[in-house]
């Protein structure tokens, strides 16, 4: 397994924004790896809360749940209203 296919492991404490940045795009790339719709998927884990909507391929269900729910719902605002922010200004 190379450098990029290795489940990360976390800092103890919170999280920071690059770690759960860090998880999406390891859970979004191990569900498209298996075929599914990663948005989808990741929108029926944040909604319900239901892990079996993650895969376990490349331990993504483990890793994912790492972190709370409401964590990885906070940086995803964050990232979106930040990204749109900078797009008004440049």
């Amino acid at each position: 397994m190379d450098e990029k296919e290795r489940t990360g492991v976390f800092r103890v404490g919170a999280p920071t924004s690059k770690d759960i940045q860090q998880i999406f795009d390891h859970v979004y790339r191990a569900l498209r790896e298996k075929g599914y719709n990663p948005v989808d998927q990741i929108v029926g884990y944040l909604l319900s809360g239901d892990p079996t909507y993650v895969t376990s391929h490349r331990d993504a269900r483990t890793v994912v749940r790492q972190v709370d729910r409401l964590l990885l719902l906070e940086e995803l605002v964050r990232s979106y209203v930040e990204s749109k922010l900078q797009s008004k200004t440049s």
